[in-house]
């Protein structure tokens, strides 16, 4: 992947953090992220420092949105049917 493009995946991803709190009016802490100090305007940063804040952000904001939630847990509660195949 690029770094344009992990840049624009890193803006991606803070706005869906935004639009979250927004919604559900519900703040998301994100110590370790905010601990990098990176930022998507940060474009002077090297490509390993916006791939490491892009997947520390999505890490924090999938366990506080799962936690809040249970989606994952509601996922694996749906089983598929089984489906006999004859020879």
């Amino acid at each position: 992947m690029q770094k344009e493009e992990l840049l624009h995946l890193h803006m991606l991803m803070v706005t869906v953090k935004k639009y979250y709190e927004t919604v559900t009016g519900d703040a998301i802490t994100t110590n370790k992220y905010d601990s990098l100090l990176i930022s998507p305007v940060h474009i002077h940063k090297n490509k390993n420092s916006h791939k490491e804040a892009l997947l520390t952000l999505a890490e924090e904001l999938v366990e506080r949105i799962g936690d809040n939630h249970g989606l994952y847990s509601e996922y694996q509660n749906k089983s598929s049917p089984v489906i006999a195949i004859k020879p």
